[in-house]
């Protein structure tokens, strides 16, 4: 069955890093025309690793990326505590402990994903890049966009799928009814030299009210580190990077050899990234014609480890429901937030539990949790005695990652073959 009906077939995404290039990917398969636009100059290989867990992974097979998704995981081979000096003081040889992984999960590096999207999606979209939205002006039949570039356009829907600081959100929604909420902490990421000799391993280091982590997926000449901290609102500007670090710096000088190696390679890295950890809160996910998806309306913060998930979820979603409504955009985002509410509520009150007992705040929480982690780790059978100790933080994390139940939409029977319009 050909469905020859349907309306508001010109969709702009605004962002291809994750949440727009999965949207993309489901609104090709119902006959959507497509157009991703990028303010990057090409498609961002870096980042962290990022993990797709519960029904994300279903999504991912419903995709036929699954396998692809599996083949390029990040086969981590397990975890060490280190002190200030670097020194060993507890291995763990099972990566999913910590990660709060089951067997199904997946944990990837979110530039090889975003690679896996962009491939599977190119084709069939029209990707812009060094481009981005600077005014929108939407009627009641169309949203008028003007990108940087001056060029302007009319597209039927506007996405925006631009992340915590959503540019698109930032034109097009009343900012009273958005709230970008600080959880009381800041995150950097970056890459620096393999100093610690890692292969598909990670080195944890805890202290009062900071983290850092350290892993190599095997690239032999990098490792990836990740530094957070607590603090109240800093003022700094986002698009000044020397302040950035700065502010990393006077955070954690003084902590250490192993710091001190890591702020040693700070200055020369070139994939710095440094931001609040921070959750959005939208009153509604759409106003008319313009929808958020992903991190630009509802950003679960890196501590739950659900964004990707969120947005895997939120994209099939989405389109499902633009496609079942034949591109009516009022049903479609209805239907879409209202069964996206739950989904986010829960992986929200994940990122705020997580980050209450993953960071120690005083000297005394540090030491019992030092100690038991010690303990806990000299005994034998301690991977088993771990996983009964965390069996609660888990049990919250697949509870998150499982809160929706996927509707089926059949993509074969609303497909609209773009050649018959022509």
């Amino acid at each position: 069955m050909m469905n020859n009906d349907l309306n508001n077939r010109n969709i702009l995404i605004s962002g291809a890093s994750i949440a727009g290039p999965a949207l993309a990917y489901w609104l090709n398969q119902y006959g959507f025309n497509v157009t991703v636009v990028e303010k990057a100059p090409e498609l961002r290989k870096g980042g962290y690793r990022i993990d797709l867990r519960g029904v994300a992974t279903d999504v991912a097979q419903r995709m036929g990326i699954l396998n692809q998704v599996k083949e390029l995981n990040t086969a981590m081979r397990g975890s060490s505590m280190i002190n200030a000096d670097g020194k060993r003081y507890a291995d763990l040889n099972d990566p999913n402990i910590f990660g709060m992984r089951q067997d199904g999960d997946v944990e990837i590096m979110r530039g090889e994903l975003s690679g896996i999207l962009y491939a599977e999606t190119k084709d069939q979209t029209e990707y812009i890049f060094d481009n981005s939205v600077t005014t929108l002006t939407q009627t009641n039949e169309c949203v008028t966009v003007t990108f940087k570039n001056g060029e302007q356009r009319e597209f039927d829907l506007v996405v925006a799928a631009d992340g915590l600081r959503s540019n698109v959100r930032g034109l097009a929604f009343d900012q009273e009814k958005i709230s970008v909420n600080h959880l009381g902490y800041f995150v950097s990421v970056f890459t620096i030299p393999n100093y610690f000799n890692l292969d598909h391993w990670e080195l944890n280091y805890p202290a009062v009210d900071k983290i850092v982590n350290i892993y190599s997926t095997g690239k032999n000449r990098e490792a990836k580190v990740l530094l957070m901290f607590a603090a109240t609102t800093i003022e700094y500007d986002h698009r000044d990077v020397a302040q950035q670090k700065q502010i990393v710096i006077d955070h954690f000088k003084d902590g250490g050899p192993v710091i001190s190696k890591i702020l040693d390679a700070i200055h020369d890295t070139t994939d710095f990234y440094f931001d609040a950890i921070s959750q959005v809160k939208a009153e509604n996910l759409s106003n008319g014609r313009i929808v958020l998806l992903g991190d630009a309306g509802y950003c679960p913060s890196p501590a739950s480890g659900q964004g990707s998930s969120l947005a895997f979820v939120g994209a099939y979603i989405l389109a499902g429901e633009l496609a079942a409504s034949y591109g009516n955009h009022q049903a479609a985002f209805a239907n879409y937030e209202s069964q996206m509410r739950w989904f986010v509520k829960a992986n929200q009150q994940l990122g705020v539990t997580v980050l209450k007992d993953m960071v120690p705040k005083s000297k005394k929480q540090l030491w019992l949790q030092t100690t038991m982690l010690r303990l806990m780790l000299k005994l034998p059978g301690k991977e088993k005695i771990l996983k009964n100790f965390l069996k609660e933080m888990q049990r919250s994390v697949d509870e998150a990652a499982n809160a929706i139940e996927l509707k089926n939409y059949d993509h074969h029977k609303l497909q609209t073959i773009n050649s018959d319009q022509v």
